[in-house]
C-alpha cells in the first residue's frame, strides 16, 4: 500500500487492494505465486477507513462503502497462497482487519494495533469481530473491541495476534525470512494445508478432520510428493515445482 501519510482506506485504495488480491489469487492458482507479503510504504501500515472521505458520504451510502472494504479484505483472506502482513506504525480499524486477513503477522517493535470502532460509535465491520475472536478467543477479543485502545507490539505478541516482533529496521527481512521458509516447501501442500485449516476452522472437529483428509488426498498423486520421496532416498534437497 502506498497512500501517505497513513494509508487510509479510501475508495481508490480499497479498489486497488481488491484488484491486487484477485491478481495474486490468480497467480496462486496458476502456481506462479507461493507466498505473498502484504506491506505498506511510510510510517504506518494502515490507519483504517478514510474518515475525511467518510464524512462526505451520505448516510444511505455508508453501507456500500463498508461493503467495499469487506470485499477487499475478504479477497486478501481468500488468496490460496499464504499471506504475510508486515506491520509498522499503526494498524487500526480496517487496517487491523486487513492484517487479520493475513495468515502470519510480523510487527515492528514500535507498531500498535487496535480495533477503534466502538470509540467512533460503530463496530468493526470488515471481519474484525469474527477473525479476532477466532484468533485469540472471545474474552481477549472483547477486551480489544470494547476498550477500543491501541495495543503495543509486545501485547499483540502475548495475545497471539502477532507471530513475531522485531526492530523496525529488521521488519522487511523478518517477513522475507518467513516467505523464504514457506517458498522452500511444496506449494501444493502449503496451499492444501491453508485450505484445510481455513475451511475447518468453522466446523466441528469431526467435519474438520474430514476436510483435512480431503485435502490430503489431493496431494497424494502430485509430482512434488514423489520428488520429496526421491530426494529423501537420494539424500538431496527436493526441487518442488508445484505439480
Amino acid at each position: 500500500m502506498n497512500r501517505p501519510p497513513v494509508n487510509a482506506l479510501n475508495r481508490q485504495l480499497v479498489n486497488e487492494i481488491f484488484a491486487a488480491a484477485h491478481l495474486a489469487n490468480r497467480d496462486a492458482e496458476r502456481r506462479e505465486l507461493r507466498v505473498l507479503i502484504l506491506n505498506a510504504e511510510g510510517n504506518h501500515f494502515c490507519a483504517g477507513a478514510d474518515l475525511k472521505e467518510r464524512q462526505g458520504i451520505p448516510e444511505a451510502e455508508v453501507e456500500k462503502a463498508v461493503q467495499g472494504i469487506r470485499e477487499a479484505i475478504q479477497a486478501v483472506a481468500d488468496i490460496k497462497a499464504p499471506v504475510i502482513a508486515a506491520v509498522q506504525g499503526t494498524a487500526a480499524g480496517g487496517g487491523m482487519e486487513l492484517a487479520l486477513a493475513a495468515d502470519i503477522r510480523v510487527l515492528s517493535e514500535t507498531a500498535k494495533m487496535g480495533l477503534r470502532e466502538t470509540a467512533l460509535a460503530i463496530i468493526p465491520g470488515a471481519g474484525g469481530t469474527q477473525r479476532l475472536m477466532r484468533l485469540i478467543g472471545y474474552a481477549r477479543a472483547m477486551e480489544w473491541i470494547a476498550t477500543a485502545r491501541l495495543f503495543e507490539a509486545h501485547e499483540c505478541l502475548a495475545h497471539g495476534v502477532a507471530n513475531r516482533v522485531v526492530p523496525e529496521t529488521e521488519l522487511a527481512d523478518a517477513a522475507l525470512y518467513y516467505a523464504k521458509l514457506i517458498a522452500a516447501n511444496a506449494p501444493v501442500a502449503v496451499r492444501a494445508s491453508k485450505e484445510a485449516m481455513r475451511r475447518g476452522m468453522d466446523e466441528s472437529l469431526s467435519r474438520a478432520l474430514e476436510i483435512e483428509f480431503e485435502c490430503y488426498k489431493r496431494v497424494i498423486p502430485t509430482k512434488d510428493r514423489r520428488e520429496a520421496l526421491a530426494a529423501f532416498a537420494e539424500k538431496r534437497n527436493p526441487v518442488f515445482r508445484g505439480e
